[in-house]
């Protein structure tokens, strides 16, 4: 059995639901369908999740008639995905029925409210897909998380799965033809109250069925034919990666890879279920399989190199630091005060540089952590790197090679870009280098070119 989950281009209107139908009945082993909201249309379109905090935010502030005009929009989209089937009118009632309740309904607070907006995105989109696909012949049922108890913890518009959904989804049963159709990126709490993933967290949904539900794989449909090398909009015409392991996907999704939402790889890995990330518009292209890295024997030295430009650089010098019992300690005990975590933290004997996501602060968090560092750790220089990329240089060949870094490093000493870190984790498939905003493009293509040139 395989799990599929299509993303929100690839159910944004009729003809690409058409499309996506015939990808599900091409393949009989293509039992759980996972639903995103409908996606744009066209450059200048709305996606539907983004009407529907718009939804919310008129609700919350009280403003009915313009709440009201943004409901007509919602609904005119699925509206019109289902007068291309000729779907009768009455089956989409219930639809309009639930996006219309959606204010009466009562919440914890508007953080509950804005959730549950958000996720009847894919919960009204799988519906209409269940509705759609019955209307063609086709043996369809929705499920959704409230019926298999896909149960979440921590705040309601970032939740994470909690581990009795597997025990629960392993006790759920389908019939030997049915086609599940199931709502991405939102599970119940244990309040019983919605919440939802991080953005485009569909994609998690469909790795937590895969796992609770043994599937023999992931198929994971967008609207490109492979994860590649480098970012097409940084390097031309990259190399599509035809195979790279959990590990790999979630090195470089971590500096910017936004194909596949990393998080999703967690419970993949820990159901060992391999993903195929594909193309919806060309569905016989082989894409990209994700798989667990025993046995994996790679082909090239490294697989892909991304930089990301939304990080930002704390750094202290202080004469002896190594010497001071509880130093870091103390940074730490700062930012914890303040709720914000790093990312990294390379240091010398003498010197720390810690590294942030600049989406975590703001410039005045920034004001207060550097004035109580300075204050209570007195360092001889502290400085703030607002402009700092990091570009992640990933593949299993580097594990047993040696000379890797002299590769990397030397073309961006031809191209003049400066190197003010570099680190190497303790798996060696994976190298760090900080560089600044300005030169980070440039960066990638340097080292792509080095290990891709021929």
């Amino acid at each position: 059995m395989k799990v599929v989950k299509f993303g929100g281009s690839s159910l944004a209107d009729g003809p690409s639901y058409e499309h996506a139908i015939k990808i599900i009945t091409s393949d009989p082993e293509r039992r759980v369908v996972v639903t995103s909201a409908p996606g744009k249309r066209n450059v200048g379109d709305t996606k539907v999740t983004d009407l529907l905090i718009k939804y919310a935010q008129t609700t919350i502030a009280g403003q009915d008639q313009e709440a009201m005009v943004i409901r007509k929009d919602i609904l005119a989209r699925y509206q019109a995905i289902a007068d291309y089937f000729d779907l009768p009118s009455d089956q989409l009632q219930p639809l309009a029925e639930r996006l219309t309740s959606l204010p009466n309904e009562e919440y914890p607070n508007d953080n509950y409210l804005l959730a549950a907006f958000k996720a009847h995105g894919e919960r009204l989109n799988a519906e209409l897909m269940s509705l759609v696909l019955k209307h063609l012949g086709f043996p369809a049922r929705l499920a959704t998380p409230e019926e298999v108890g896909l149960k979440v913890a921590g705040t309601p518009n970032n939740a994470t799965v909690i581990p009795e959904t597997y025990a629960r989804l392993a006790n759920f049963t389908y019939g030997e033809q049915e086609i599940i159709v199931f709502p991405g990126f939102y599970g119940i709490t244990l309040a019983g109250h919605i919440a939802t993933f991080s953005r485009g967290g569909s994609d998690i949904t469909g790795a937590i069925l895969a796992r609770g539900l043994h599937a023999s794989m992931y198929e994971n449909f967008t609207d490109v034919d492979a994860i590649y090398s480098a970012n097409p909009n940084v390097v031309d015409h990259p190399q599509p990666i035809a195979k790279m392991t959990y590990r790999e996907m979630r090195e470089l999704s971590y500096a910017g890879f936004s194909v596949f939402h990393d998080e999703a790889l967690i419970p993949a890995i820990q159901g060992n279920v391999p993903i195929n990330v594909k193309n919806t518009n060309n569905p016989e292209k082989p894409g990209t399989l994700i798989v667990p890295d025993h046995s994996f024997q790679p082909t090239d030295i490294i697989t892909g190199v991304v930089s990301g430009k939304h990080f930002a650089a704390l750094y202290l010098h202080k004469y002896l630091l190594n010497k001071e019992a509880g130093f870091t300690l103390r940074i730490l005990q700062i930012l914890a005060r303040h709720n914000v975590s790093y990312e990294h933290m390379p240091s010398g004997i003498d010197d720390i540089t810690i590294i942030f996501d600049k989406k975590e602060l703001d410039d005045e968090l920034v004001d207060i952590i550097c004035n109580e560092i300075q204050e209570e750790i007195n360092p001889d220089r502290l400085e703030w790197i607002d402009n700092y990329a990091i570009t992640m240089v990933v593949g299993e060949g580097m594990r047993n090679r040696t000379g890797v870094i002299n590769d990397i490093l030397n073309p961006l000493t031809e191209e003049h870009i400066a190197v003010p870190m570099i680190n190497q984790g303790a798996s060696r498939i994976a190298i760090m280098i900080g560089t600044y905003n300005q030169d980070a493009d440039a960066a990638v293509r340097a080292i792509y070119h080095r290990f891709f040139a021929n």
